[in-house]
């Protein structure tokens, strides 16, 4: 079929809207773009042909649902490069944003090919999770079809695909959370990918869904984010209702439907409520065989991570950690921090921000970094990619001035100290002596944040602690506006006997569970917790001082706004302590907690 496109910036309407249940499928977490045409200049057609794919993925035979999109004009004569794209968790080559790419790619003279990732839309085999041994070889076979060593089932060759060498295409992928992991998977088992753009994803699921922000916390499991990870798992194992198919390789058991089983135990795992010590070891386990951090070390491919202030799922903490992994060991990497994420923005982005629903690249500051990426690393362009690193300034209120940039990553340059009294003081010295205690219900008593609320852009009531169940401590106002990027950190120690009778019972779920927090606190008394992120800990050894990593944040304090930190029995969105484990804060100018905040400007 030939289709006529427009040569401005592709936009989205009719049944391609993004919709809020689509965006909670994450479908609509893959981008549409517009990239600067190559040598082969595009006329505006381009050819879209179904094709299938017949792989050999987990022990399984796998047929791969894809379109293949060839501009007017490319030919063996006039070869293009290529983009590999895939959709977000519970989409498919055909919904709104995935399909875009394709066309917006071909409108640049990009050969582009767009598949159903294994077990949705009409592809078949189980959900893996972007494992690399999986996912990743099946999207290696859709790259030997680029580089021309493979036909298509039905025979179709790709013979016009620019080669770095015989079977080597030329080709980049992009997409966004499971369209993005899937690049870090692909590129971890085939060097031949020169360029990827993975947007709000993970760098470990174990830290995703199951998040212990103590250090050390090694191998001790934290709290269940049971919100996300269920309503994941449910789009998971309800896909013939969403996709009907009768494809046998999409069925593992009654058990365990249309994942892989190891997927299924870890769930339970979750859900259970119980960490013994064989059941967590087998959950981190899996957890990070599924994740970049145990395979980033083979990831060679240009990277540019963009991901999202806005992100309770996937927060700023896993693209750092992926980003300074790549960094370290030479790969070309760089990272953008941008407004939105799975948590808000996903439907109506703040003004100047890249839109799904637009494809506003040209006008946007992150578009306008991926089409440089791609000029470069695709196109062979000797341009400028941008700065190392850029955030979003949600206080800026001109579009074209929201992004600051740095050579590196903010670290903690400020020290607070909790005081007895229950203020936050910038010296030791004015720590007062003192003891707080708080205990916990056997039900939530603090809420952050509804989970799914954000990406389906409903309301979600106000965060809120309950009196009794957590301690909080306040700064005097701030005599100059404070600007904290990055990842603050807070060191502890608390006391709670009945946790200290019971951490050692050998089920990691004894040990004691708390929730800390960073909140604006405005001058007529109004509470803003910022970006309604929270660091859920399970406390390694409770006789000893500990060290908390808050998920990594963007925010300005004004001037006369105080700041505080609280720490929390539990939080709605996940499972919290078991039983009642009443715990004391003790202060004292020699020994107290403290806080350091990355501060700029």
């Amino acid at each position: 079929m030939e289709v006529s496109v427009s040569r401005r910036v592709l936009r989205l309407s009719g049944r391609q809207a993004l919709t809020p249940l689509a965006l909670l499928l994450g479908a609509t977490l893959t981008v549409p773009l517009t990239l600067t045409a190559p040598a082969a200049a595009a006329t505006g057609q381009f050819t879209v042909t179904a094709l299938k794919f017949t792989v050999q993925a987990g022990g399984r035979t796998c047929t791969v649902d894809a379109d293949l999109y060839r501009p007017a004009g490319v030919d063996r004569a006039h070869p293009a490069p290529a983009v590999l794209a895939t959709n977000g968790f519970g989409g498919s080559k055909s919904d709104g944003s995935t399909d875009a790419i394709g066309k917006a790619v071909a409108q640049r003279g990009y050969v582009s090919l767009v598949y159903s990732g294994l077990g949705f839309g009409r592809s078949g085999c189980l959900i893996s999770l972007d494992d690399p041994t999986i996912d990743g070889v099946a999207a290696a076979r859709l790259i030997d079809f680029l580089g021309g060593s493979r036909a298509a089932d039905d025979g179709t060759k790709a013979d016009f695909v620019t080669l770095d060498a015989p079977g080597d295409p030329r080709v980049g992928m992009l997409g966004g959370s499971y369209g993005g992991a899937i690049q870090l998977a692909t590129a971890a088992v085939d060097p031949r990918l020169d360029a990827l753009v993975p947007m709000i994803t993970w760098n470990d699921l174990a830290y995703s869904l199951d998040p212990n922000n103590a250090i050390p916390g090694g191998n001790v499991p934290g709290a269940f984010k049971w919100q996300w990870a269920n309503g994941f798992y449910l789009i998971g194992e309800g896909q013939p209702l969403l996709q009907p198919s009768l494809d046998p390789s999409r069925i593992n058991s009654l058990a365990c439907l249309h994942f892989v089983t190891k997927a299924c135990d870890t769930v339970r795992t979750l859900n259970s409520g119980r960490y013994p010590a064989k059941q967590t070891a087998e959950l981190l386990s899996y957890a990070r065989s599924v994740s970049p951090v145990t395979y980033l070390n083979r990831v060679k491919a240009p990277t540019l991570l963009v991901q999202g202030q806005a992100d309770s799922l996937f927060n700023l903490n896993e693209a750092t950690a992926t980003y300074q992994t790549l960094k370290a060991q030479g790969t070309p990497a760089k990272m953008i921090w941008q407004s939105w994420g799975h948590s808000g923005g996903l439907t109506d982005p703040a003004a100047g921000e890249l839109n799904l629903a637009q494809g506003n690249l040209e006008t946007s500051y992150v578009g306008r970094r991926i089409l440089a990426w791609f000029d470069r690393y695709l196109g062979g362009k000797n341009i400028d990619t941008g700065p190392a690193f850029a955030y979003y300034r949600d206080w800026i209120t001109d579009p074209n001035g929201t992004y600051a940039t740095a050579d590196r990553v903010p670290a903690p340059s400020r020290t607070l100290y909790l005081s007895g009294d229950g203020k936050l003081v910038d010296n030791r010295r004015k720590v007062a002596r003192g003891s707080r205690t708080y205990t916990n219900w056997l039900v939530p008593t603090s809420h952050s944040e509804s989970s799914l609320a954000g990406a389906l852009g409903i309301p979600d009531p106000a965060p809120y602690d309950t009196p009794g169940t957590y301690l909080g401590w306040t700064s005097e106002p701030l005599t100059r506006t404070t600007d904290v990027v990055g990842a603050p950190r807070a060191t502890l120690k608390v006391v709670s006997p009945k946790a200290e009778r019971t951490q050692h019972s050998g089920d990691a779920a004894d040990k004691l569970v708390l929730f800390a927090k960073l909140y604006d606190i405005a001058p007529d008394g109004t509470k803003t917790l910022v970006h309604r992120l929270v660091a859920p800990v399970r406390v390694p050894d409770v006789t000893q001082s500990f060290t908390v990593t808050l998920p990594g944040i963007v925010h300005r304090y004004e001037k006369g706004h105080r700041l505080r930190f609280v720490i929390a029995a539990s939080d709605d969105a996940y499972f919290g302590n078991r039983g009642i484990k009443p715990v004391t804060v003790v202060s004292s100018p020699g020994d107290t907690g403290v806080i350091q905040l990355p501060v700029v400007g």
